[in-house]
């Protein structure tokens, strides 16, 4: 599950330009960070690069950042020592949580975006990495979790993605590449190999090439697991039409749309 080795160095190629620093991703979720109280407990168990992580650290509030990724807890640790805030790491897979973190100590924000739950290995799997996120929270704490819309993906079927033009990072150039292999069964194993060819001022090309797992699942049954580990589901973005979509879900309470 843990992936993301070869790309966690160019990650950037991979992000919208609004994400690439720690402000414009915090900016995203600004309706939901402004009601938080001040030094509140945050935990992005799928952190990336860290730019969300180190965002919200940033705003003084007590985060703690995870990936499955040694190359993306990596990257956290360094932007944070950039941007000299505080902010603890954790190489762990989300069933591993509970027993790495303080229980007693419970989170009032938990994040799980950037696409990453397809990367739990089946229903089973996304099943306990909710039950982690869902021990982790407080009372009245909200879980965001973010997706592909994944009814699109298989719609389109096994495919090659060429991007048509060249991405600009760190003033340079790349062309990115997506290879979908998407199987006739929702519950198989899908992969989807990502190329990341840089283009030297040279004209050399040097590319970051790794394939990876994805279980895809569908926004109901996103929706029905997170019901299951004793969340309810306050707000839900999903539009058949749309590449992406925000769940929002509290550990109380009663949901406000579905």
């Amino acid at each position: 599950m843990a992936g993301y080795g070869a790309l966690s160095d160019v990650y950037e190629w991979l992000m919208p330009e609004g994400k690439l620093t720690p402000a414009g991703s915090v900016a995203t979720f600004n309706d939901l960070v402004e009601q938080l109280p001040p030094q509140a407990r945050v935990l992005d168990c799928a952190c990336g690069t860290g730019q969300l992580a180190v965002g919200l650290a940033a705003l003084g509030l007590d985060v703690v950042a995870t990936d499955a990724s040694a190359g993306m807890v990596r990257r956290t640790q360094q932007l944070a020592e950039q941007h000299g805030v505080p902010l603890p790491t954790l190489r762990a897979r989300w069933d591993e949580l509970p027993d790495r973190l303080d229980e007693s100590s419970p989170f009032d924000l938990i994040f799980c975006v950037g696409n990453s739950l397809a990367h739990a290995e089946g229903a089973s799997a996304r099943s306990d990495a909710l039950t982690a996120m869902s021990r982790l929270l407080g009372r009245d704490g909200r879980l965001v979790v973010t997706s592909r819309t994944w009814e699109l993906v298989r719609a389109r079927g096994s495919r090659l993605d060429v991007a048509d033009r060249l991405v600009r990072r760190q003033s340079r150039d790349a062309v990115v590449v997506y290879n979908w292999q998407i199987e006739q069964r929702w519950d198989e194993e899908h992969h989807l190999e990502i190329a990341v060819a840089q283009v030297a001022s040279d004209g050399s090309v040097l590319t970051h090439c790794e394939r990876l797992s994805c279980w895809p699942f569908r926004q109901e049954e996103l929706v029905s697991q997170l019901q299951a580990v004793g969340l309810a589901v306050e707000s839900n973005t999903f539009d058949p039409g749309a590449e992406n979509y925000t769940v929002i879900a509290i550990k109380a309470g009663v949901p406000t749309a579905v």
